[in-house]
């Protein structure tokens, strides 16, 4: 079963969710905006990510370019910042058993397959 942390609004996220349908994966969906991470369940998807905080964060957002870009965070204040704005949190991330990819482009999630 995969698990993919969507933004419906998100046309990467979309693409992402498509490609689980076309390949025909067991999937199950968890809207984030919706129902937030939190610290903890954001620090295991980092390590099965095997990503950084702040390597998962969406850069193209305005809140990132006007408020974090060019900031020094430690791990635990970009911990903090992504579950306060997880809007900055890149997607889709699709989840299977123990790892996890940024499925952007919707074939990275292949390795996972």
């Amino acid at each position: 079963m995969f698990t993919i942390y969507h933004n419906p609004r998100c046309k990467k996220s979309r693409a992402g969710l498509q490609y689980l349908r076309e390949k025909g994966l067991p999937f199950q969906v968890v809207e984030y905006l919706k129902d937030p991470l939190t610290k903890e369940a954001l620090h295991k998807l980092l390590q099965q990510l095997n990503l950084a905080p702040g390597e998962v964060v969406r850069k193209q957002e305005e809140m990132y370019r006007k408020e974090l870009k060019g900031k020094q965070f430690s791990r635990e204040e970009w911990i903090d910042i992504l579950v306060e704005s997880p809007k900055l949190l890149q997607r889709p991330i699709i989840l299977k058993g123990h790892k996890a990819v940024v499925a952007d482009p919707p074939e990275n999630l292949d390795p996972l397959l």
